[in-house]
């Protein structure tokens, strides 16, 4: 029998300090997260970054934190369960980092009967701190649990009709009818893990205009794919090219994609747009970087900037269009 393994990026178990700390301790950690030698990584996660940064990561959870927790497994169970009742066969949630682990998630699976699995990362584009640490990780476990089972594990989705067809579904749905601009958020990477990623080493980033050229480097180029989404979106929403940009947020030093997400809307009101909304398709269920960092903190700033009015559309989280695109996705 076939089931279907859901994979998330994970969030803290709760909003203890322990438990921020042991969650950023395990996603830092990770090699193709922060990739710098493992001796200098160990020190910066231990005793410089998880130290003084867990106490302003903790207030950040707790302004957008629930009664029944993190909005991120909440969101992302909710898509497993709709998801196993229309195709009716076992779909469990997993998280790359924390709980529930994709260890749980496997295991859960085989007790249910399962000989083949198909790991869906829930990342459109593809990144080595997202898809690859994802999909080596599932790798990994499988041969460690039960090699004979059958994995399969889903490329990036960013430029699929259907999914494109869904995302579209859930902005038009949150879309004033009176607004001047709509910018596409995605989280940032470093501009290295753009060129790491490049397998002929001479093409990403080498050129302004690199993404619009044909290159095999595309399959596992982040900007080109983020680009790619954003441009089919706005074409199905008739949008003009004026009414519509890219941004990249969550930056953690020198060194990343931009142009960045909150100088952009720092920005915007000095262009005359004056009424914004905010999409940050990267993510497919809202949590910590959507709610917080955009929809707290990038409302405050824009507002302060001499905005007037800020729309926060939520991630694609449980979508029924998403939905049916993830039950072809998995039957194919």
């Amino acid at each position: 029998m076939k089931g279907v393994l859901l994979i998330n990026l994970g969030s803290p178990e709760n909003l203890e300090i322990s438990s921020i700390k042991k969650y950023l301790k395990e996603f830092l950690s990770d090699e193709y997260v922060l990739d710098l030698p493992k001796f200098l990584r160990n020190i910066l996660v231990n005793f410089i970054i998880v130290p003084f940064r867990s106490p302003k990561t903790k207030e950040a959870y707790e302004s957008i934190w629930t009664e029944n927790g993190s909005p991120l497994i909440i969101n992302t169970k909710l898509i497993s369960k709709k998801l196993e009742d229309k195709i009716h066969k076992p779909v469990e949630t997993s998280m790359r980092y924390q709980k529930p682990s994709i260890e749980e998630g496997i295991k859960n699976l085989i007790r249910r009967g399962c000989n083949e699995i198909i790991a869906v990362p829930l990342y459109p584009h593809y990144a080595q701190s997202t898809s690859l640490t994802t999909e080596l990780e599932v790798k990994r476990l499988i041969n460690k649990i039960n090699s004979e089972i059958n994995l399969t594990v889903s490329p990036p989705f960013y430029n699929d009709p259907n999914y494109i067809k869904s995302l579209c579904d859930s902005i038009s749905k949150n879309l004033p009818n009176d607004f001047d601009y709509l910018l596409f958020s995605y989280h940032g990477i470093p501009e290295r893990h753009v060129r790491k990623m490049d397998p002929t080493s001479s093409h990403c980033l080498e050129s302004k205009d690199c993404c619009e050229k044909k290159s095999v480097s595309h399959q596992f180029c982040y900007r080109h794919q983020v680009k790619m989404t954003s441009r089919l979106c706005a074409e199905q929403l008739n949008l003009n090219n004026d009414q519509w940009g890219i941004s990249f947020q969550s930056r953690i030093g020198p060194g990343w994609l931009q142009p960045f997400t909150d100088k952009v809307i720092e920005d915007l009101p000095d262009k005359n747009m004056k009424k914004i909304a905010v999409v940050c398709p990267a993510f497919i269920a809202d949590n910590l970087e959507t709610l917080e960092e955009v929809n707290i903190q990038g409302k405050d700033s824009f507002l302060n900037s001499g905005g007037e009015e800020f729309t926060f559309i939520p991630c694609i989280n449980d979508n029924d269009l998403f939905i049916d695109f993830l039950m072809g996705f998995v039957s194919e």
